[in-house]
């Protein structure tokens, strides 16, 4: 069993890059509802260049604090939208980068929460990042499952979460996620 130390330290990952994002909204609404003790961290995905084996040497600054930030967390949240009944492809060139064994990301054994806002189609994009988490030897929360559709109705114009069935889940699932990191 881990140890429970001062601070943990949970990092989110925004699979959309736009600005009022919903999912951007989902995790500034997640970590709203962490305790003091928690420290959170939204990783920037916007500027790491397309995955290509001829960059690895030497590896791109921007993938190198992004590896440098998973390597402090203490768990993962990654939020996505869904597109062509897919998560994003930034977020899968990030996956691509940070995966790659040179690289030696920490990973392995790593709690990560998925999340995601869509209209519709959030289900299968949390399923086929449930299957790249599986294959980096993830620690994928089941439950609850967070998919948010009828955005419009949940969101104000700023991308902020206004339901509360919606942070009554997050709630939920930041607390499996801190059971994960500490047993």
């Amino acid at each position: 069993m881990q140890s429970l130390r001062s601070e943990l330290h949970i990092v989110g990952i925004c699979g959309s890059l736009r600005k009022h994002s919903h999912n951007l909204g989902l995790l500034r609404a997640f970590e709203q509802e962490l305790p003091d003790n928690i420290k959170f961290t939204l990783a920037d995905i916007s500027e790491i260049p397309f995955f290509n084996e001829d960059r690895e040497q030497p590896y791109p600054e921007a993938v190198l604090k992004l590896k440098e930030t998973l390597d402090s967390a203490d768990a993962l949240v990654i939020s996505s939208p869904e597109y062509n009944l897919s998560y994003t492809g930034v977020l899968k060139n990030a996956l691509e980068w940070v995966s790659r064994r040179s690289l030696q990301t920490k990973l392995a054994g790593k709690p990560v929460a998925l999340i995601g806002a869509a209209a519709i189609g959030v289900g299968v994009s949390q399923s086929h990042l449930r299957d790249v988490m599986f294959a980096l030897n993830m620690k994928v929360i089941n439950r609850p499952i967070v998919q948010v559709g009828y955005t419009r109705e949940k969101f104000d114009s700023e991308g902020n979460l206004k339901d509360n069935v919606t942070r009554d889940l997050l709630v939920q699932l930041k607390n499996a996620l801190i059971d994960a990191i500490v047993t």
